[in-house]
């Protein structure tokens, strides 16, 4: 193997030259990128925004518009720009635990919570995490039950099926990432969609708050560049690797794998340029995600008797997009020997974050220090194996032989 082969944890689009070419051009006969997101999810509105945390701070603000209420819920496991977006449009931040064993609120507890808070209770954000699809059903009637909102985060699920319906349509708004590494990518983007009834509202806060802003827009071009050059496994360990062993050699963990952040994220508005290349990109996106199932199962059925192993997958009816895998060693010290042998392998297998939301400590003061038993277990046990399409039929066989032998 070769030493600097690196594959990306999760499984990105590469962008194509005649891609890149075609967004170069002042116009594309497609219409609009938004017109693409409109018909693929089969919704009546959908706004690009900066990023994905933009799309849900923009919600939040319309949603500022709609009631007094100010508490939101989350799920325990799960990124922190969420609390942190929820930080800088002046509302608060209830967590509620996930099962032990996925990605689902503790339902119990969810219920408790929304009892409790039921007076001030604006929302209930669930998370399509790893692209497995929420219980959107039970969540909508807990929410009509406490007369709370549903945004769906579908950071990691764009095209993800919940019983037959697109991730983000179930919900009274959802948001998407278009973020490197997140499948479809214009490097920097999110998408916001939301039911009719909420379209003034939510263009309203898009008018208010997401303004031109040229020149760091145009700093995005020149790193969407960048990725165009470096999103291969050849020159991807120097954009990835290089810097993460920085950090760690510094004790930064969290920033070596990119999970400290702060409130002052941008919010301007996307180029054209960036847009006509998510078009471009578009035609790409169902094949994607088949390929992506296709290497998903194939760990799936590699791994499905090895012993002290669950693996997190979409439930009966359901469809993932499966930017990757997540599995869950029955013991947390198997698990860290498997970051041990994998560590500089190149072969893609990494974690989807690092602990339990309120484990973070410059997030203490946003969520507070209630413990999260289950979501700490996941994150001390679980490892995500990537399905990037640069993933070769032999290296996924050896991430399987090895996962095994542990």
């Amino acid at each position: 193997m070769n030493l600097f082969r690196e594959i990306p944890p999760t499984a990105g689009l590469p962008i194509y030259t005649r891609e890149l070419a075609l967004a170069l051009r002042k116009r594309n006969p497609r219409g609009s990128l938004e017109e693409e997101f409109k018909n693929y999810l089969g919704v009546p509105y959908a706004a690009v925004t900066y990023s994905g945390t933009a799309a849900f701070y923009l919600i939040l603000e319309a949603l500022k518009t709609l009631s007094p209420k100010k508490t939101l819920i989350i799920p325990s496991f799960i990124c922190p720009l969420i609390p942190l977006a929820v930080k800088r449009a002046g509302l608060k931040v209830v967590v509620c635990d996930i099962n032990r064993d996925n990605f689902n609120f503790e339902a119990g507890q969810l219920r408790e919570l929304c009892s409790r808070h039921r007076n001030d209770l604006l929302a209930i954000v669930p998370v399509h995490l790893a692209g497995i699809p929420a219980d959107i059903a039970t969540l909508q009637k807990i929410a009509r039950e406490n007369r709370a909102f549903i945004i769906e985060d579908c950071a990691q699920s764009l095209g993800a099926l919940y019983q037959g319906q697109k991730t983000g349509t179930r919900g009274d708004f959802g948001f998407f990432s278009l973020c490197r590494g997140k499948g479809l990518t214009i490097y920097e983007g999110g998408v916001l969609v939301c039911k009719p009834e909420f379209i003034p509202a939510v263009s309203a806060a898009i008018k208010c708050f997401a303004k031109d802003a040229r020149f760091p827009e145009s700093l995005k071009v020149l790193e969407l560049f960048g990725y165009w050059i470096f999103y291969r496994p050849l020159l991807f360990w120097f954009a990835f690797r290089l810097p993460q062993i920085f950090w760690e050699i510094q004790g930064r963990t969290e920033k070596a794998f990119i999970e400290y952040f702060t409130a002052d994220f941008p919010l301007h508005k996307v180029s054209g340029i960036r847009k006509r290349l998510g078009q471009a990109m578009f035609p790409r996106l169902e094949t994607a995600i088949a390929k992506q199932r296709l290497l998903a199962s194939a760990y799936i059925a590699g791994l499905k008797d090895a012993a002290g192993i669950k693996l997190i997958t979409e439930a009966a009816g359901d469809s993932s997009n499966y930017p990757y895998l997540t599995l869950l060693f029955n013991e947390s010290a198997k698990r860290d020997q498997a970051l041990h042998i994998f560590k500089d392998s190149g072969l893609g297998v990494s974690r989807i974050y690092l602990a339990a939301i309120t484990d973070y400590d410059y997030l203490k003061s946003i969520v507070g220090d209630q413990p999260c038993p289950n979501a700490r277990y996941i994150a001390r046990n679980h490892l995500s194996l990537t399905t990037s399409t640069f993933l070769k039929p032999e290296e996924l066989s050896l991430v399987i032989e090895k996962i095994k032998k542990i």
